[in-house]
């Protein structure tokens, strides 16, 4: 589907089509704690299907912050990442046509994005996170015409973030987070917003050097873990 398809809206913006194009020659984001190779899997029924998504759009909450991704904190009271800041999404249901229609289902479930405004680029390999045995698709989107957001379940969404991709690649909102493993990965600190880490600062670092966004930080600066 592409821009001009959907309700209201013009062209696109000049760094989505180049986006997209690079998204669909790569393989997809190395994220910590993930296997990218689901062939690995010792069945086809090991992992549950998810989708999230990757919802980009030319307008920041500021005027000098843009583009910016609409990302959700989690409940407090959820038992699997409590608290958490993450992308929309969740597991397929079997109504579901695909990856793009289950990311978009769970949006509008979980923050009221309406599908009509959101034009869909690409669909990126599942990447298996064996600690909840999900298979999760990211799909990269536009948000042709932003609208307002909220949670639409409080006991399941805490709050809706449209966060400024120049204030996720600023290098002082950026650093590394211990895992209890003891392996690392991204994380990202800014304003009004948790911190970020796991496979949501994975997808997001990726982004960032796909697109092009990404300025040299320090990767020896580590940001506390808390809680898990």
């Amino acid at each position: 589907m592409t821009v001009e398809q959907q309700e209201g809206t013009g062209t696109a913006p000049p760094w989505w089509a180049p986006l997209v194009a690079a998204a669909n020659e790569v393989e997809g984001p190395d994220v910590p704690r993930v296997v990218r190779d689901t062939s690995r899997l010792r069945s086809a029924d090991e992992a549950r299907s998810a989708s999230v998504l990757v919802l980009l759009s030319d307008r920041g909450e500021r005027e000098d912050d843009h583009p910016s991704v609409l990302l959700q904190q989690r409940a407090s009271g959820l038992r699997h990442h409590p608290g958490e800041v993450a992308f929309p999404g969740g597991a397929a249901d079997p109504g579901d046509a695909d990856a793009a229609a289950t990311a978009l289902r769970e949006a509008a479930e979980e923050l009221a994005v309406d599908p009509r405004t959101v034009a869909i680029g690409a669909s990126l390999p599942p990447l298996w996170i064996p600690v909840s045995g999900f298979a999760v698709t990211p799909v990269l989107a536009l948000w042709t015409n932003p609208h307002p957001v909220t949670p639409v379940d409080g006991e399941e969404v805490a709050a809706a973030h449209r966060v400024g991709l120049p204030s996720l690649a600023d290098p002082a909102s950026r650093g590394s987070v211990r895992y209890p493993s003891g392996r690392t990965g991204p994380g990202f600190i800014v304003p009004g917003v948790p911190l970020i880490w796991g496979f949501t600062a994975g997808v997001l670092s990726w982004l960032l050097d796909l697109g092009g966004w990404s300025r040299p930080w320090n990767t020896g600066r580590m940001m506390e873990l808390e809680g898990f």
